[in-house]
Parts: structure tokens; sequence; C-alpha cells
């Protein structure tokens, strides 16, 4: 391990263009359960794909709500570990460093990362179930309602901003982040399956334009073979290890 993260770290210099794709299984690390992990209490009853659907939200909208509710209150509680952090340190000392995550929690921006760019969405942000317009925070503080009326349209209603099962990611997030991944020098693929579509071919994207494609993961996926150089463990105690020998 100590081998691969020096010979890495030769790599990431100061003007080297880094893409770094993160998962789920970094914000496990600060104690957020992945999507598909057992719900408990109250939730116990329900799959998760049965709870994030426009279907689910056209035929119980009061349920959705306090569901994501929930989710949004667990993420407040925790804070972002030292793989987040070491992040933003690995930004300050390449060329340039794109992040970009399938995680909804915020974490890396509470961490310190700017200009991230978030696939799926954010548990933070609301918009109007019709319009898709913005929802100013201070609106849902001032308006009761489980969930509140949109401002935006007569029909609407708050929703949050994440990407539901069955709708497709915003195209020009999209887009973006298949530049930063084509333009890279070196890829990181960070607490991620590598199975969900469209971000498991980013790392594809980035190794076809010639990136050197580092994969950081407790578990063997399907990029680990394709993968120049393999971390196994945490991100928590990898990354900052990784800065440590830059």
């Amino acid at each position: 391990m100590d081998r691969r993260i020096e010979k890495l770290s030769t790599l990431l210099t100061a003007d080297c263009r880094v893409c770094v794709l993160t998962g789920a299984g970094i914000s496990a690390e600060s104690g957020i359960p992945t999507f598909r992990d057992a719900q408990t209490g109250l939730w116990a009853q329900y799959r998760p794909e049965d709870l994030a659907t426009p279907q689910a939200f056209e035929r119980n909208p009061p349920l959705v709500w306090r569901w994501y509710r929930e989710r949004r209150a667990r993420v407040l509680e925790v804070e972002p570990n030292p793989g987040h952090r070491a992040l933003v340190e690995l930004a300050a000392r390449v060329g340039a460093l794109t992040l970009v995550t399938q995680n909804v929690d915020g974490l890396h921006q509470r961490a310190g990362s700017r200009g991230v760019i978030e696939l799926h969405g954010n548990l933070s942000r609301s918009i109007c179930h019709r319009t898709l317009k913005p929802v100013p925070e201070d609106y849902l503080a001032a308006t009761p309602g489980e969930p509140p009326p949109s401002p935006h349209h007569r029909d609407g209603l708050v929703r949050p901003d994440v990407v539901w099962f069955g709708e497709l990611l915003r195209g020009d997030v999209l887009e973006r982040a298949f530049a930063a991944a084509h333009a890279c020098d070196v890829f990181f693929s960070i607490g991620t399956s590598a199975v969900v579509e469209p971000a498991a071919s980013l790392a594809l994207a980035a190794r076809e334009s010639g990136a050197h494609i580092v994969e950081v993961n407790r578990d063997v996926t399907p990029l680990s073979r394709q993968a120049d150089t393999v971390l196994k463990g945490p991100a928590g105690e990898i990354l900052p290890r990784l800065v440590a020998a830059l």
C-alpha cells in the first residue's frame, strides 16, 4: 500500500488535472447509511425504491416528504470525515481538481470543497414538483404543509431537489462531469460501486482519454480490474495518507 501511494503521489503534481468521483462509501464513513441499507423504525416496512420515485410522490406526497425530512435531519447530525477533508487538501496541491459526487448529503461542501458537481442533487435544497424551480428555505420555514404548496405553480408541491428512480440526470450537470473526466490526467473512483450508470462510465471515459485510473474502495468492484492503482480500504484512512505523501 505504501509503495502504491508513493508512486501515485509522483503523478499528482502542481500542473496535474484531477477528476474525482465519490459514492456512498465515503459518506458511510461519516455514519450515513447507504441508500439501500435496511430501513429502521417506522420505515422498516418500505424499500427505499418505493419512496424515491415520481410515482410514489404523486401517490402519497406526505409519506415521501416525511421520509426525506428524516434523511435530511440525519445528515445534519453527522460531520465530514478525514476523507472529505483530504480531498480539499488535494485540490489545493494539484493544478485543478473537479469533484463529482453521487451523494446528496452536501458533506463535501461542508468540508470545504467548491464547485462540486452533484449528479443526483442535494437533500438540503427543494424544488417545485411541477416546474422544478428552486424553492427558498425561508419560504419553507414560513409555509406549513407536508409537503408545503409550491410558490411557483398553483397545483405544485415542494419536493426534494434530488434525482429519483425513473428520472433523468440534468443534461448540463452530466456534460460537465464527462468533460472533466475526458480532460483529467488522474481519475479517482472513491467509495462507489462502479455499477450505477451513467456515473460508472466516467472512469471509462477518463481511461479512453489516457488518464491514470485510481480506485479507493473497501470492496472489489467491476472497475478494480481496469484501474491502474487500487487502494483497498476506507477513504478516511487512505486519502489523508496520500495527501501526506505529496
